[in-house]
């Protein structure tokens, strides 16, 4: 509701229009009477009552008014205010000033109060607007009212301050202040309204410039309203009106601008007026260009005291507010000020509040510092104007590169480009270094920003032709230099394995130059001495070679820069299928040259021989280029002869693979030249094998020709991997010398390793055929003998001396049970007796290979050693944890897809936290993993653990002390176990209730009254009525059902128990027989009787709640409800019963899986203390006999207390802050 007192509401005239005008949100019972609330009245309690009555009418009208204003039942209903015309945006925005415009030359006063109320509205306050002349006060009773003050018994604020020439008085209900207010709310409508609001101040400005703009009435009201609201506390009115006030400025700039422009023309007509008239002679007209000519420079004087009454007023208070949307607001303003008015606004007066807030603790806010420099620095005329600024604050800019921010570090970059281009010698060299390092980063907008920076540094035609040596000029031109310049700063980075990384940064900026294969291929074979490239630099540039064949003919970025493969456009599929055709005739030709000349060299040999796989196979055929080819075969069969390289030998095994494709033209030719490679190295192995091998004494030659058979094998097995080979029948050869090693143990390691690679691949190859095709039983029984003898090998060499041979069998061992245990017999009921999974002792063999090749540290031995030595032992150590990783990546498979026991686990966690850092990620992922097969063996895996863990504590250390470090260390791991639950507590209620029943209940299940006298028979009770009866056993059913058919018919079918001496598991017997003195401990009691006071009940029933059972925040409303306990008896001792579950809450029964998971608290924090906020433990604990059923309250209270200091030590609670013990 807007209200007007004084002088000018006394007319009757003006009140009539005023409640035409508002009739929708005025209270009916103030319209009639034609009084005001005047602001004395709002100190009485009767002014009070009133005002909250008219506000909560001015609520509903409001909401009621706004609803028709949007389509309902198809029809819209036109809109009534100035706030909902804008907000829907129906109405040229033009058309809306202008009729306002209108309404303020008729009567000013009602225009403006509804451009207030505009404002208000805006804002999204729901209040009353009361406004009061300034002339009809006096000037102390001003000063005393431009207070905002909250009123606690109406509870409504009030916000009084000045909007010349009134003093304007909102108030609004205290729940106003919640963040909910158009410009923030979420969604295409109010974004919209954004947009409109913005553009509704910039027109109003516009169509105001010729006319109203400088009555001294208009803007010095509306400066007043929105510096007055800018000032409040309420984050919605300091939020809209500073928008609205840096908008405001912004179209006074473009006024300003235009008065220049027109300024300037008046003055030209007024001198050309001048000198075409004589001097003694009058003209009407020069005196009309005369006067305009003065009031020209008359108002930009005011449009300046404009600009500074909203600069001082609202952008001096509000750059630095404390909501960062507002301070972002006031940045990107300020930034175009500079852009559109560089006189007045880019001086070293204003930037530096661009300065200060490019330290800003919000990205949002250096963002927007960045993008107006950006603006400015992109203007060449107006770099001159930033040498101090620029001086200042460019190592502030440079550092914004490495901003936590993607966003701000890409602009960042971006800035320093323009910087670069514009500003002489802003950069140094040490500047740019740094900034070249940035192509290799995995954020790609930021390599490619980097890229972009890189390319016009050092490799853009920017410079003249005269730059280029005339001896480099030659046919490619600038190219050749620039490629030369490439290949040089790849090699000083040092950073030799990120070529493609290198290649993808500059691909969008300098793709012609990396598409010039024919400029790369030319420095490698045509160079002419003076010009030659080291051997480094042809090392390099074939690596860009194959990097830029890659990347043109996949279309993609490269692994670890960007997210899943693109999907390409038309026109970026028609260049992919034009590079690959360039690509495949140029290379066709070249590539048997390059081989030829670099066959000596290992490494380029196996850059170069990866071309190939990019070819379109087809152009061989249609361009008669089938010379070509047998070139190529030539040379490889050649390299295959000379070099034993294991990289080498996979290339141009790939290579063959490629060629043989049956779909292309030219398979049949490279097939054959593939049988007879394959043939001439299985002759050669049987040359060299009947030469050698005598029966009886095995293989009996000198180290030359174990060299020739173990390069032979190499060879074979390389290209056993990628081609069929069952043909040839080497299986048979190589299972012989795996035999006769395992039995005597004499032939070198070097041969063995080759050797078990071939036998692996015949046996896959074999097994392929088999499921692909129907074969008979007898084949399918040899396959299946030859298999599982297979594994015995693998098995035995799993602790042999040597550590290659031996990490070699376990990982071929691990990938041959995960293909033959997922062998479905669905399909084919021959293929299903192929299934295979490991028996116990294997279980144990692999379990404790991982034990002694992933968990155990080497010794380091402490010595000085040189730079050279530190990088190479830095080096060993990188390879050696990715050797481990692998290892243990592999096993963790095999626990996932359940091809052994998930209680196999144990061990592996048992090094989650030593570990962290080099297997962390492997673990935790195993976790989560198997949680989602099975959630009930999970759980009991965790427990199985931890109390293995504390079982070992115990056996070394005697006593349990909680201040040792290994039970803090335990501790703190089932703090990490619990925060793999997550925070939903219904996934992982089952979870967490088995690690109760399993952790806690255990202990006592076989000794109830294993302590002195009757203490602990109510703790019996207690233990009881956490298990559920017979019918919630179904929810743990239930959970079983969730796997799949063939996880579960295989853990139905191949269940096994791992034996004690792999994974020792400690019965709860032997558990509570070792311990005995640990159940009651003096400490234990002690902490009991403490508790007595802190626990006693007021009523019959307990008062107060145990820490652990009803932390704050998480108590709910108690059901009636009670747990039905079952006795214990040695039949059901140790079988899986649930528990209530998280939903369920009943009286005097204790919530296993309230706060372990997390759900409304964090775990790193201690848990509560003892809650007082009145949840109650009502009844009573049932179990055990009738005559049990009642019980004293001290007794309650040291049964609770008891069971809660039990949970805080047994080594089961795997998800107890480690901060619990000290806390109670």
């Amino acid at each position: 509701m807007l209200r007007f007192e004084g002088e000018k509401t006394r007319r009757s005239g003006h009140l009539g229009r005023e409640n035409a005008i508002h009739d929708e949100i005025v209270p009916e019972s103030t319209v009639q009477s034609g009084s005001c609330l005047r602001n004395g009245n709002l100190e009485t309690p009767r002014g009070k009552r009133k005002v909250q009555e008219q506000c909560a009418h001015i609520r509903r009208n409001s909401s009621r008014s706004r609803r028709p204003s949007q389509p309902q039942n198809g029809e819209v209903v036109e809109a009534v205010t100035l706030f909902e015309v804008v907000s829907m945006g129906k109405r040229a925005m033009k058309s809306v000033v202008d009729d306002w415009v209108e309404a303020y030359i008729q009567d000013r006063d009602v225009a403006l109060l509804d451009l207030i109320n505009f404002y208000i509205q805006c804002s999204g306050c729901q209040g009353m607007v009361t406004a009061e002349m300034f002339q009809s006060l006096c000037n102390n009773d001003v000063m005393q009212k431009m207070t905002e003050t909250f009123d606690e018994e109406t509870g409504l604020q009030y916000k009084k301050f000045m909007a010349y020439p009134w003093i304007l008085t909102v108030t609004w209900p205290v729940d106003m202040d919640n963040g909910d207010y158009p410009l923030i709310k979420p969604g295409p409508y109010w974004k919209k309204f954004k947009a409109n609001f913005c553009e509704f101040t910039a027109v109003l400005i516009q169509q105001c410039q010729y006319s109203i703009l400088y009555d001294s009435y208009l803007m010095d009201t509306v400066i007043s309203l929105l510096t007055g609201l800018a000032d409040s506390r309420v984050r919605a009115f300091r939020h809209t009106s500073t928008l609205a006030a840096v908008k405001l400025l912004t179209a006074l700039v473009r006024v300003n601008l235009n008065l220049d422009v027109s300024k300037c023309n008046a003055q030209r007509l007024y001198q050309v007026e001048k000198n075409r008239i004589s001097v003694k002679r009058t003209n009407h007209r020069l005196d009309q260009l005369e006067r305009k000519r003065k009031e020209y420079e008359q108002k930009p004087l005011e449009i300046e005291n404009m600009m500074n009454a909203i600069f001082k007023g609202t952008f001096l208070q509000r750059y630095r507010d404390v909501i960062p949307e507002i301070r972002a607001i006031c940045i990107e303003e300020i930034g175009s000020w500079m852009k559109m008015y560089p006189d007045t606004f880019l001086n070293d007066s204003y930037l530096k509040y661009i300065g200060w807030m490019l330290y800003d603790k919000q990205p949002e806010v250096r963002l927007k510092c960045l993008l107006g420099l950006q603006g400015i620095y992109n203007r060449k005329e107006l770099v001159s104007k930033m040498d101090l600024f620029t001086s200042r604050f460019k190592d502030r800019i440079v550092s914004m590169t490495l901003d936590k921010d993607h966003e701000v570090a890409v602009q960042a970059m971006k800035l320093l480009m323009l910087m670069s281009q514009n500003c002489e010698d802003v950069l140094s060299s040490e500047d740019c270094e740094i900034l070249f390092q940035f192509v290799y980063t995995t954020h790609r907008p930021l390599a490619v920003a980097a890229g972009e920076f890189l390319y016009k540094r050092l490799l853009s035609y920017q410079g003249t032709e005269e730059e280029v040596p005339p001896k480099r000029r030659g046919k490619f031109g600038a190219n050749t230099c620039y490629m030369r310049k490439l290949v040089t700063f790849f090699l000083e980075s040092e950073l030799h394995k990120h070529i493609t990384y290198l290649v993808d940064s500059l691909w969008d900026w300098a793709g012609s130059l990396l598409k010039d294969w024919e400029c790369m291929t030319t420095l490698l074979l045509e160079a002419a001495e003076e010009e030659a490239l080291s051997d480094a630099q042809e090392s390099a540039l074939i690596e860009i070679i194959l990097v830029t064949v890659r990347e043109a003919a996949e279309g993609h970025p490269p692994v670890g820069r960007g997210a899943a493969r693109k999907i390409l456009s038309a026109k970026e599929k028609k260049i992919q299928l034009e590079d690959c055709t360039k690509i495949t005739e140029h290379f066709i030709v070249v590539l048997p040259q390059l081989l030829a000349k670099y066959s000596a060299d290992a490494e380029k040999v196996a850059n170069l021989l990866q071309i190939p796989q990019y070819y379109d196979l087809d152009v061989y055929s249609t361009g008669r280029l089938e010379k070509h080819l047998d070139a190529l075969l030539k040379v490889v069969k050649g390299i295959v002869a000379e070099h034993s390289d294991m990289d080498v030998l996979e290339a141009c095994s790939r290579m063959y693979y490629v060629l043989c494709n049956e779909e292309a033209a030219i398979h049949r030719r490279a097939d054959l030249a593939r049988t007879q490679l394959i043939d001439e190295l299985v002759d050669k192995l049987n040359e060299l094998l009947d030469d050698s091998w005598h029966e009886g004494e095995g293989l009996c030659t000198d180290e030359e020709g174990i060299c020739r058979i173990y390069s032979t094998l190499r060879r074979i097995a390389a290209f056993h991997n990628a081609h069929n080979l069952t043909k040839w029948n080497l299986y048979g050869k190589t299972s012989k010398l795996l035999v006769f090693e395992m039995e005597h143990g004499s032939l070198s390691v070097q041969m063995i390793l080759p050797a078990l690679q071939c036998t692996y691949f015949a046996l896959l190859w074999q097994l392929a055929s088999v499921v692909e095709r129907s074969s008979s039983k007898e084949t399918l029984l040899a396959l299946n003998r030859e298999l599982r003898f297979f594994c015995q090998i693998c098995a035995c060499y799993l602790s042999h001396k040597d550590k290659d041979l031996s990490e070699k069998a376990f990982t071929i061992l691990c990938d041959l049970l995960m293909i033959l245990s997922h062998q479905s017999s669905g399909d084919n009921e021959a293929v299903g007796a192929l299934q295979y999974l490991p028996s116990t002792s294997l279980q144990s063999k692999m379990l404790l290979f991982i034990q002694d090749h992933v968990f155990t540290e080497e010794k380091e031995e402490i010595k000085d050693l040189t730079e050279e030595e530190e990088r190479e032992k830095e080096g060993y150590k990188l390879n050696d944890l990715h050797r481990r990783r692998s290892l243990l990546a592999v096993y963790c498979k095999l626990i996932v897809f359940t091809v052994v026991e998930m209680s196999a686990a144990a061990e592996i966690y048992k090094h989650y936290m030593k570990t962290y850092n080099d297997f962390g990620d492997i673990i935790k992922e195993t976790l989560s993993r198997t949680r989602h097969n099975n959630k009930i063996q999970s759980a009991k895996t965790l427990i199985l653990c931890l109390q293995q863990l504390f079982q070992k504590h115990t056996e070394t250390h005697g006593s349990t002390n909680s201040m040792d470090s290994s039970f803090t260390n335990i501790k703190e791991l089932a703090r990490r176990f619990s925060l793999t639950f997550g925070w939903d507590q219904v996934k992982s209620r089952e979870s967490v209730a088995m690690i109760h029943k399993y952790g806690y209940l255990q202990r006592y299940i076989t000794e109830p009254a294993s302590c002195r006298g009757d203490e602990w028979h109510p703790l019996v009770w207690y233990r009881n009525s956490l298990l559920a009866n017979e019918d919630e056993e179904n929810s743990v059913i239930s959970s079983l059902r969730e796997w799949s058919p063939t996880s579960r018919s295989k853990t139905s079918y191949f269940k096994r128990k791992l034996s004690n001496g792999s994974l020792p598991e400690t019965s709860h017997t032997e558990t509570t027989n070792k311990t005995p003195d640990f159940l009651c401990t003096p400490d234990l009691t002690a902490a009991v009787g403490k508790s007595r006071k802190r626990l006693k009940s007021q009523d019959t029933s307990l008062q107060e709640c145990l820490p652990f059972f009803c932390p704050v925040g998480l108590s709910r409303r108690c059901r009636e409800d009670v747990i039905k306990a079952e006795d214990f008896s040695a039949d059901n001792i140790g079988e899986d019963v649930d528990v209530v579950g998280a939903d369920q809450v009943c009286d005097g029964v204790y919530q296993p899986c309230t706060w372990l998971t997390g759900a409304d608290q964090s775990l790193e924090s201690t848990p509560p203390h003892p809650c007082y906020t009145g949840s109650r433990w009502r009844g009573q604990i049932k179990g055990g006999s009738a005559g049990q059923s009642g019980l004293l309250e001290e007794e309650e209270g040291r049964v609770l207390q008891a069971a809660a200091e039990e949970l805080l030590t047994h080594p089961a609670v795997g998800t107890m802050d480690s901060g619990c013990a000290a806390d109670d």
